[in-house]
């Protein structure tokens, strides 16, 4: 059976494929559409008010993804693997650039600024909770509104219809963001994770990430030979948006490990805000939750 990948509108990947470097481990795979890439929000045709979209990447990994390996934000992968749907690989993580957004002629200029704005973000997505851990640094919770409406490119296209007073967007979509003007307010950088689905091959996993390292140092040797591929995670819509000699290389993968500290960490956080509903009830176990 060959292990399946799902990317995470990365170049890493690609990069990987181009070289042949899954070849070159003796992997046989599959790759499959990013769920990143797509729209989700059923208003985005309307021009009032964007309709809410209460579930995200968690309820993704909740209701059971068919890929063997998949990516999402650090806090939403730890909690699915808190709750038995797969577990964390715990010897690399990526990072990925990302900001909440606004438009050029918006008012908004400063963190203090976003005070009773809303943020459109994901639900139970890396947009959601980098959001809240960077505004609560320096606004009181009271004065923080977040907004769910979906997936990245969704808060894109609300954003460049002037439909949300701001957005947090990350990776390749906050490019497209950035080259048609509109301005960040504050960064949200944050990590992702990776989840591998029970069942799936130790020794698969560990050919996949270590083609993924040689492709990383490509990457980091010469990032003009491969931003090209930043198009490939793009909707075809926003092709013609986006000059990636103009951008960064988006997500970077960091061979190094997610340790128990962090793991439990980033679950006492998500304790302590309730971002899930009976989260006190859910046991933080790093030896069974992470590989």
């Amino acid at each position: 059976m060959p292990f399946i990948i799902q990317p995470h509108t990365r170049i890493q990947e690609w990069v990987a494929l181009e070289k042949g470097y899954f070849d070159a481990e003796g992997l046989d795979y599959r790759l499959t559409e990013s769920f990143a890439a797509k729209f989700k929000n059923p208003s985005l045709k309307d021009k009032g008010a964007p309709a809410e979209v209460r579930s995200g990447a968690y309820e993704m990994m909740e209701s059971g993804r068919t890929c063997d390996i998949s990516s999402a934000c650090h806090w939403a992968v730890n909690m699915a693997a808190s709750t038995d749907h797969g577990r964390m690989w715990g010897h690399a993580y990526s990072v990925t650039p990302s900001a909440i957004w606004v438009a050029p002629e918006s008012p908004i200029r400063r963190p203090d600024d976003l005070a009773g704005q809303e943020v459109a973000v994901g639900f139970h997505s890396g947009s959601h909770f980098s959001a809240l851990q960077a505004l609560e640094s320096c606004l009181p919770p009271e004065h923080i509104t977040l907004k769910f409406v979906g997936l990245p490119f969704d808060r894109v296209q609300l954003l460049l219809d002037r439909r949300v007073a701001s957005a947090n967007v990350f990776g390749t979509a906050g490019y497209v963001l950035e080259q048609q003007g509109c301005r960040r307010v504050m960064d949200t950088t944050f990590m992702i994770g990776f989840l591998i689905r029970s069942g799936a091959s130790d020794d698969d996993v560990k050919r996949y990430f270590s083609a993924l390292r040689r492709a990383q140092i490509d990457v980091d040797l010469e990032p003009e030979r491969y931003k090209h591929y930043l198009l490939d995670e793009v909707p075809d819509v926003y092709k013609g948006l986006l000059d990636t000699r103009l951008c960064g290389i988006g997500e970077r993968i960091v061979f190094e490990p997610y340790t128990r500290e962090m793991y439990e960490t980033t679950h006492r956080w998500m304790v302590g805000h309730k971002l899930f509903e009976g989260v006190e009830s859910i046991p933080s176990d790093y030896e069974l939750a992470v590989i």
